[in-house]
């Protein structure tokens, strides 16, 4: 994805097949074609493709607005796997490739010979990542695993919300994206070992896996305190304070006192300097301890000001406005990051989007919307496979793809 002055992006030549569908796969595969890598994904022509492309709003014609947020820059191709040649064609396409990724439930990876002892005798250096709910070991490992079924299980959403509201899943689906974020990880790693060594390796990410790992200190304390955190009013921190939302006079703003010199200049800026010396508030234990008394003085003088007001005056203090999401992709730092991008498309014309974290030195963006149902069959079975035009007609004609 590079303009044609521009040098190549990092995973340039890297080529993947993906097998996902929905959420966690497909975006993980996308960042890594957003850094350059070939990512050809084979739908089923049984299953009219990807799920998600039949997710509402904007749904006609298989080509949801969901599917385009989690494809862009990728190739789809129709193959169904169960027939013969349809494996076969799937088998010549592994010898063509670097690695093998899916998102299937845990047990199917290895019924369906996408591991890597089933794939070697066609590419020893070939990487294979399954991306599973629970794993592919374990109790649960034929189960499927959602976001929010992971959320659930994983203890987020008894974290989650306020101390009186029911448990609360988080407004994005975080642990289908850490866990795309985390497969393409553990991929491009035992890439980098297969081109020092030549042989590929599996590599098995689990989303409940992926959810735990990320539960870092809340189950340190825990596992060796006993001390349960607890869910607290306005999102405040467990235990450094201040570090929360305060109403202001028009919205919300969100402060975290993550060192004492941010404390003492929250005081100064809110005009409560006499709090730096009271004895009560003086380090972070003490702020702990003494929160009920605390936090209403701040509060009281938050919401007399507006929260463009409290952002100016408290300038150099860790602070930002809770904005929406129509504030959010508005926002002038989101636009000077090149966050919201555009691509052509038949149907909505200028597709506008989120794009990727990455910045790499020196690579222009070109941004290709997501493919597509089958967009790129016969041009990967010609280009990369070699096949004749009548041999395409033979595949079609056997319904291989559709």
């Amino acid at each position: 994805m590079t303009s044609p002055q521009g040098p190549n992006p990092p995973l340039s030549g890297v080529r993947i097949i993906t097998i996902s569908q929905f959420g966690a796969g497909p975006f993980g595969t996308m960042m890594l074609a957003d850094l350059g890598a070939d990512v050809i994904k084979i739908e089923d022509p049984s299953s009219d493709g990807d799920i998600s492309r039949y997710v509402p709003p904007g749904a006609e014609d298989g080509d949801s607005l969901y599917f385009q947020s989690f494809n862009r820059g990728k190739r789809s191709v129709l193959l169904d796997l169960r027939k013969e040649r349809g494996r076969q064609v799937f088998e010549q396409m592994v010898t063509k490739c670097d690695a093998v990724f899916n998102n299937l439930r845990g047990d199917l990876t290895e019924r369906l010979g996408l591991t890597y002892d089933a794939l070697k005798h066609l590419n020893r250096a070939v990487v294979t990542c399954s991306l599973s709910g629970y794993g592919r070991t374990g109790p649960r490992a034929s189960e499927p695993g959602y976001d929010a079924l992971v959320q659930a299980y994983a203890g987020y959403m008894s974290l989650t919300g306020g101390p009186d509201d029911p448990p609360t899943r988080s407004g994005v689906s975080l642990i289908d994206f850490a866990g795309g974020f985390a497969g393409a990880l553990g991929m491009v790693s035992a890439l980098l070992e297969a081109q020092r060594t030549g042989i590929g390796r599996d590599v098995d990410v689990a989303l409940l896996d992926t959810g735990i790992s990320m539960l870092t200190y809340l189950a340190a304390w825990k596992l060796n305190s006993d001390w349960t955190p607890e869910r607290m009013e306005n999102s405040a921190h467990q235990t450094i304070v201040p570090a929360q939302n305060f109403r202001t006079a028009d919205g919300w703003i969100s402060v975290f006192c993550a060192k004492e010199v941010f404390w003492t200049r929250l005081a100064d800026g809110l005009g409560l300097g006499e709090l730096k010396d009271d004895s009560r508030f003086s380090t972070f234990a003490d702020r702990y301890r003494n929160r009920g008394e605390l936090l209403p003085m701040l509060e009281n003088v938050f919401a007399t000001r507006t929260t463009a007001d409290w952002l100016e005056r408290l300038d150099g203090i860790p602070a930002a406005p809770v904005n929406s999401l129509e504030a959010a992709l508005d926002d002038a730092q989101v636009a000077a990051r090149g966050m919201v991008i555009e691509a052509d498309h038949d149907r909505f014309g200028k597709l506008r989007q989120v794009g990727s974290p990455f910045r790499t030195s020196g690579v222009h963006d070109d941004v290709r919307r997501a493919p597509a149902l089958g967009e790129h069959t016969e041009e990967v079975l010609r280009d990369l496979l070699g096949y004749s035009a009548a041999e395409i007609a033979s595949l079609r004609d056997e319904g291989v793809f559709g």
